[in-house]
């Protein structure tokens, strides 16, 4: 995420310059992985290719960020990014978002975020 590269093909693909690192977060109930394995394997998203030497190719799934907390609920843009490489951990799910997400909702290990597909 801290390659110029990858900054720069965010911001051109999401339309947002992300921060440097990314939120990385599990399904925990059944629906929820089902959803994700079916947006992986169904869903085109938004082809990201490296750069000339570049690593590898990756796909970003636009979203809305939000605690699970309904009473004071905000919504950030961001994206899932998903790298196209072997052995990727099919329940892991990597957020980018143009502020760190931790800070900005005020959220822990452990909390729950709804992530809404756009």
């Amino acid at each position: 995420m801290a390659l110029d590269w990858v900054q720069l093909a965010l911001k051109q693909s999401l339309g947002f310059a992300p921060f440097p690192a990314t939120l990385n977060v599990r399904p925990k109930a059944a629906a929820d992985a089902e959803t994700w394995r079916r947006m992986r394997t169904e869903a085109a998203g938004l082809q990201l290719a490296p750069a000339e030497g570049g690593y590898c190719n990756a796909r970003l799934f636009p979203i809305g960020i939000s605690t699970a907390e309904k009473s004071a609920r905000e919504e950030i843009e961001g994206a899932i990014l998903l790298p196209e490489v072997k052995d990727y951990p099919s329940d892991k799910i990597e957020i980018v978002a143009p502020v760190r997400l931790k800070d900005h909702l005020g959220v822990e290990d452990g909390d729950a975020l709804t992530l809404e597909f756009h």
